[in-house]
C-alpha cells in the first residue's frame, strides 16, 4: 500500500471525527446542563428532578393528594375498585401494566429487545417518584379536575380478571369514573397483536361541560440509566417532531428556549439512541416539553446529572383516537406503522440516509443467511469494498504514474525555482508540468476523485453502524458480547492499527521518487 493511500486513509477518518465533533450537534452538552440545585428557574417535583421555566402545563396545577388519603368527593363509578391494582396487557411484541390509580401506564416492556441484564427492555421510568406523571396522566385547565384525574380509581372494563389478552387479535382496555361532584371521565386503550402502538380516546365531563385534556407522558425514555456514563456519540433524549418527510429534533438543553410545538404533525415525541415515544396525530396538536434533570445517584459523582425529556399532547377539540408508538427506532417496524408517513427518516442516518438505508438492507439480507451480525458485517465490508476495487484501483494506478514521473516533475520545479510566484515566466513552468502529465498520460487529479467518490458510502456505512437498532446487543466472537458497546478490551483497535503498520512496512517503496 502506498505511503500516500496511508496518509489519504488517514486524513479520512480524520475528517470523519472532524465531521462528527463539529457538524453534528452532540446530544447532550455539559456546560449547559442544570444541576438541581442551581435550577432555581424550574419547577421541583417530589422526587428531585427539575424542569425548565415555561412548561407548566407538564407539571400538575396542584398536588395530588396523598396516598390512602379521603377523597373530597364520592365516587359513583369504581365503587368495587377499594384499591389500586394492575391490569397487564399482553400482546406478540410488548407485555404491558397499567394501573387503575389515574388509568396510567406503569410498564411497557419490549420483549424482543434486552437490557443490560438480559430482561426485556423497559421503556417507561420507573425510577421516578410514585406521584410523577406517567404516561397517559390526563390534564385539564382546573387544577383540582387534574388531581382527581390523576389519583381517582377508575373501574377497569373489558378486562377478563386483571389481565388483557392481545396476542391474537386487537383487544380494548376501558377505564371509567364518575363522582359526585358531576366529573366524568373514559379512557380507551386498543392494543394490535404485532406492533408497539396503542390508540387513545379519552372523555373528561364535568357536569355539562366537555374538557380537552392534554395527554401527559412523562420523563422519557426508561432506557436511560441514571448517572451512568456513556459516549458522547450516544444520542440522549431530544424532543422530535415530524412534519411530512422533514424531521425535526431540538436538543434537551434547548428546550427552554423551544418548549411548544403547535401544528399538524406527522409525529411528534421523544426519541434517543434506539427508541422512541411518539404520538401520531390526525389532527392539529399542541405539544409542550420540558427539560428534566435528574439528581446523580447517591454515592455518585453531582456532576452525573441525567437528562430526559417530558411531553404533552393536546389535540384539537378532543383526544379522539390518537395513536401513540413506543417502541424500537428499527426500520422495518416504523415502515409497517404507516409507509406513507416516513416515519423511517426518525432513524438519523445523517445526510448520506439514501445510502444508508440500503445498505442496511444489505446488512439484514446477509444476516438472515449467516445468523450472526458480526459476520454479516464483515461480509457487507468485502463487498463494499469489491464494489469499490474499480475506483480504487484507479486511484492506486494513477498514483503510480504520479510516482514514475515525479524526477522529471522535481527537475521541473528545480528550473523555475528560484522565480517569485509573481514572476510571468513561472507560468512557463505549469506549461511544462501539464504538457508532461499529457505527454504521459496522466491525470494529476485522477488519484484523488476516486477516493472522494467512495467517501459518502465510509460516512454512510458509519452512521449505519452507529444507529441501527439491529446490531444492539448482538454478540460477535468470544469476548465481543455486544456489537453496539466499543472493545472492552480493545483487541480489535490494536489489531487494527498493527494490521496499518503491517502492511505499510511489506509495501514497497521508491524512496527517490517519493
Amino acid at each position: 500500500m502506498e505511503k500516500r493511500l496511508l496518509v489519504a486513509i488517514f486524513l479520512s477518518f480524520l475528517v470523519l471525527y472532524a465531521y462528527q465533533v463539529f457538524v453534528l450537534k452532540p446530544a447532550t452538552n455539559n456546560a449547559k446542563r442544570q444541576a438541581p440545585a442551581s435550577a432555581t428557574p424550574g419547577a421541583a417535583s417530589p422526587s428531585g428532578w427539575t424542569t425548565a421555566p415555561g412548561t407548566a402545563l407538564l407539571q400538575p396545577s396542584a398536588p395530588a393528594p396523598a396516598r390512602g388519603a379521603a377523597a373530597e368527593t364520592a365516587p359513583l363509578v369504581g365503587v368495587g375498585e377499594q384499591a389500586e391494582r394492575d391490569v397487564v396487557v399482553e400482546t406478540r411484541t410488548v407485555h404491558a401494566v397499567f394501573t387503575n390509580r389515574g388509568a396510567r401506564l406503569k410498564s411497557w416492556q419490549l420483549k424482543s429487545y434486552l437490557n443490560l441484564q438480559k430482561r426485556p427492555q423497559e421503556l417507561v421510568a420507573t425510577y421516578l417518584g410514585p406521584n410523577e406523571p406517567r404516561p397517559f396522566d390526563l390534564k385539564v385547565d382546573d387544577p383540582a379536575v387534574t388531581s382527581r384525574l390523576m389519583d381517582a380509581l377508575f373501574q377497569v372494563s373489558n378486562a377478563a380478571g386483571s389481565a388483557v389478552d392481545a396476542m391474537r387479535e386487537s383487544a380494548t382496555l376501558v377505564f371509567e369514573y364518575k363522582d359526585s361532584s358531576g366529573l366524568a371521565v373514559m379512557k380507551s386503550f386498543t392494543f394490535e397483536p404485532a406492533t408497539y402502538t396503542v390508540k387513545l380516546t379519552a372523555q373528561v365531563q364535568v357536569g355539562d361541560r366537555s374538557l380537552n385534556p392534554t395527554v401527559l407522558w412523562g420523563p422519557a425514555l426508561g432506557d436511560q440509566i441514571p448517572g451512568a456514563d456513556s459516549s458522547r456519540y450516544v444520542q440522549k433524549p431530544e424532543a422530535i417532531i415530524v412534519r411530512g418527510d422533514k424531521v425535526q429534533r431540538v436538543a434537551a438543553t434547548d428546550l427552554a428556549t423551544h418548549p411548544v410545538q403547535e401544528g399538524e404533525f406527522t409525529a411528534a415525541g421523544v426519541d434517543d439512541q434506539y427508541f422512541i415515544a411518539m404520538a401520531l396525530p390526525k389532527r392539529m396538536v399542541r405539544v409542550d416539553y420540558a427539560h428534566v434533570v435528574l439528581p446523580a445517584p447517591a454515592g455518585q459523582d453531582p456532576k452525573k446529572t441525567t437528562d430526559l425529556v417530558a411531553f404533552g399532547v393536546r389535540q384539537a377539540q378532543s383526544l379522539t383516537d390518537l395513536t401513540f408508538f413506543f417502541g424500537p427506532k428499527d426500520f422495518d417496524v416504523l415502515e409497517a406503522v404507516n409507509p406513507k408517513l416516513y416515519l423511517v427518516r426518525i432513524i438519523n442516518f445523517g445526510i448520506f440516509d439514501f445510502l444508508a438505508v440500503p445498505l442496511l438492507r444489505g446488512l439484514k439480507w446477509i444476516h438472515s443467511y449467516v445468523g450472526n451480525y458480526g459476520w454479516a458485517i464483515i461480509i457487507l465490508t468485502l463487498l463494499i469494498n469489491a464494489v469499490m476495487f474499480p475506483l480504487r484501483h484507479k486511484s492506486m494506478v494513477s498514483m503510480r504514474k504520479m510516482q514514475e514521473i515525479q524526477p522529471q516533475v522535481k527537475a521541473i520545479q528545480d528550473r523555475y525555482g528560484k522565480l517569485k510566484a509573481t514572476d510571468p515566466d513561472r507560468q512557463k513552468m505549469n506549461t511544462e508540468m501539464m504538457a508532461l502529465y499529457k505527454e504521459k498520460g496522466v491525470n494529476p487529479v485522477s488519484g484523488c476523485i476516486p477516493m472522494v467518490l467512495t467517501m459518502p458510502v465510509l460516512f454512510a456505512f458509519y452512521s449505519l453502524l452507529s444507529q441501527a437498532i439491529e446490531i444492539r446487543g448482538e454478540p460477535f466472537i468470544w469476548w465481543i458480547k455486544d456489537l453496539s458497546a466499543h472493545d472492552p478490551y480493545y483487541v480489535t483497535p490494536i489489531l487494527m492499527g498493527a494490521s496499518q503498520l503491517w502492511q505499510q512496512k511489506m509495501t514497497p517503496t521508491d524512496r527517490k521518487s517519493v
